[in-house]
């Protein structure tokens, strides 16, 4: 990342805050659109931290989005000052992991189902990519965007005050080993009940499922544990140059961020999904005797941190890489 480039950082952070702050007077001053309480469609809308708030609650944004626009142009300035750190990365934090909930796993989740689908001719009870997106949705991928161009802004800020000794190989390989272990505990309990066995459930809760519903939730195991399999691409050779058996790209190496990038979003979407868990299982919404249905899922911030840290750790081993070329080059 060239120096121009880690520099117009914080101003884009800025940006998205006086852009979305503005949308939150707007929405104070009556502009429809609200994505919270009771203005969301969604009946699932009690998921989020803010389900309780109305349009008023725009005020709010706004002033949050003056702070972090002040917050962002401070980190600009390049100063030897911890301060606008202390700021930005609980902001960022807040706007990444809090703000969104389980339904943005979901959309991610269901988009490649829902694009095959008219294939193949699954109804899938007319679910539509809009189902799985309404505007409530999309603007928790709105709020991540911004979280992420501020936690950008900070790592740029802080590059030359502190240095990644901790993101090392060896804590990488571990890390990867947790991020696959953990979401074959929640494959295992949506495979059984695909086939009948009620692990984790009692006779009743399996039941309710048998019109086809734990065949979805099948499907969510089997995407989840593809993807916990593909992180071992963070510590394995062909996580770095194109294996044999793909023609064309045989050999080359594979570009760093096809890797972080799909990887560091994944582990924002798994950890929001289980704090979403975490939050409901301390409320009391669970029984005891359905453990299978929500336990495995408390454990997915242990996945997302895991998979967040092995991702940190790949970008460090790699970030000093050749730049890709004509020529094959070596890991």
């Amino acid at each position: 990342m060239t120096t121009s480039t880690s520099r117009r950082r914080p101003y884009a952070a800025a940006l998205w805050a006086l852009a979305y702050g503005a949308l939150g007077a707007g929405w104070a001053l009556g502009a429809p659109g609200y994505p919270w309480g009771a203005t969301d469609p969604d009946p699932d809308r009690a998921l989020s931290v803010l389900a309780a708030t109305t349009p008023g609650f725009g005020w709010a944004i706004a002033a949050f989005g003056l702070v972090t626009a002040v917050t962002a142009t401070a980190l600009a300035r390049r100063s030897s000052s911890r301060v606008p750190l202390f700021l930005a990365w609980p902001i960022a934090a807040l706007l990444i992991l809090v703000v969104p909930d389980s339904r943005l796993m979901m959309g991610v989740a269901y988009t490649p189902l829902l694009l095959v689908a008219p294939v193949f001719g699954w109804g899938l009870g007319g679910t539509t990519l809009a189902d799985a997106w309404p505007w409530p949705v999309l603007n928790q991928l709105v709020c991540v965007l911004g979280g992420l161009l501020l936690a950008a802004a900070a790592l740029a800020y802080a590059r030359d005050q502190e240095r990644a000794h901790w993101f090392t190989p060896r804590r990488g390989r571990r890390a990867v080993y947790v991020a696959v272990a953990v979401p074959m505990v929640y494959s295992a309990t949506r495979w059984a009940w695909a086939m009948g066995i009620p692990l984790g459930v009692n006779a009743e809760f399996l039941a309710e499922g048998e019109d086809g519903m734990w065949l979805a939730g099948a499907y969510l195991a089997t995407f989840g544990a593809f993807g916990g399999l593909l992180t071992l691409g963070l510590t394995q050779r062909w996580g770095e140059i194109f294996p044999r058996w793909m023609p064309g790209l045989r050999g080359r190496r594979v570009p760093p961020l096809m890797a972080v990038i799909p990887a560091g979003f994944v582990s924002i979407i798994i950890t929001v999904a289980g704090l979403t868990y975490l939050r409901w299982t301390i409320a009391g919404r669970f029984a005891l005797d359905e453990w299978g249905a929500w336990l495995p899922e408390c454990f997915w911030p242990v996945w997302g941190t895991a998979l967040a840290v092995a991702t940190v750790c790949y970008h460090q081993r790699r970030k000093h890489d050749a730049p890709p070329s004509g020529s094959v080059t070596a890991s």
